[in-house]
């Protein structure tokens, strides 16, 4: 499900976590659950792996879901780490440490909340969606190209103030070129911000997902300017 009531409006938007865990059951049954929820899940069992992905792609997650014990390199450094490099994403640490002075640790070095092991499925929902409800940026109400308007509020989109209906899909690659105005976006950068690293970034996935959305925007698909061997841009 996609959250769309006043309390959860934030969520309008496919949001995109990245769970950094070692216990491979768990990081896939995690996966399969808040996917269920609405949204778009990577894991990564490796703490030196994670960093790297963390380091390159940070802007592209919402948040993340830290374990403090992996192989490698160990969540509470990870996360150290990357707060000296500026790094802001939202960061849950999840342990099997129970004792105050270890979430006062984890705190401390920039993780923004903590959940012990073990944990409900529901209580893990209910902190990632308190932590996505914080303000990060100044977000506006609305976001447009020409004669297309999209909500991020309603998740609605007009193409001359008649609404078109887009599929989940659909929708997350509109709203992603209208956050990128005029700017040259490559097939992977596309790929790796809409779908997960799971999925094959070889296929056409991305060049058939446009050709539809650019057939439901009408005329506005003008706005859709092809670059030969990089990729699109957005005319606006």
């Amino acid at each position: 499900m996609l959250y769309n009531s006043n309390e959860d409006r934030n969520y309008n938007k496919v949001m995109r976590l990245l769970i950094v865990e070692d216990d491979k059951d768990l990081a896939d049954t995690l996966k399969e659950y808040l996917g269920q929820e609405g949204f778009v899940v990577d894991t990564i069992q490796e703490g030196l792996q994670a960093e790297k992905r963390i380091e390159l792609y940070h802007k592209d997650y919402d948040l993340i879901i830290l374990d403090w014990m992996l192989p490698g390199k160990d969540g509470k450094a990870i996360c150290e780490d990357i707060r000296k490099k500026n790094i802001t994403t939202p960061i849950l640490m999840l342990t099997a440490r129970r004792e105050l002075e270890d979430k006062v640790a984890g705190l401390s070095v920039g993780a923004d909340d903590y959940l012990p092991k073990p944990f409900a499925h529901e209580e893990l929902l209910a902190r990632i969606k308190a932590l996505l409800r914080r303000p990060r940026e100044a977000m506006p109400n609305k976001l447009t190209a020409g004669n297309l308007v999209l909500d991020p509020i309603q998740r609605k989109v007009f193409v001359n103030k008649k609404e078109i209906v887009l599929t989940q899909k659909e929708y997350s690659l509109l709203e992603y070129f209208l956050r990128n105005p005029n700017r040259a976006l490559d097939r992977e950068q596309i790929f790796s911000h809409i779908w997960d690293f799971a999925s094959n970034s070889m296929s056409n996935v991305v060049d058939v997902h446009l050709h539809y959305l650019k057939k439901k925007v009408g005329k506005s698909a003008g706005l859709f300017e092809a670059i030969p061997g990089v990729g699109y841009r957005l005319k606006v």
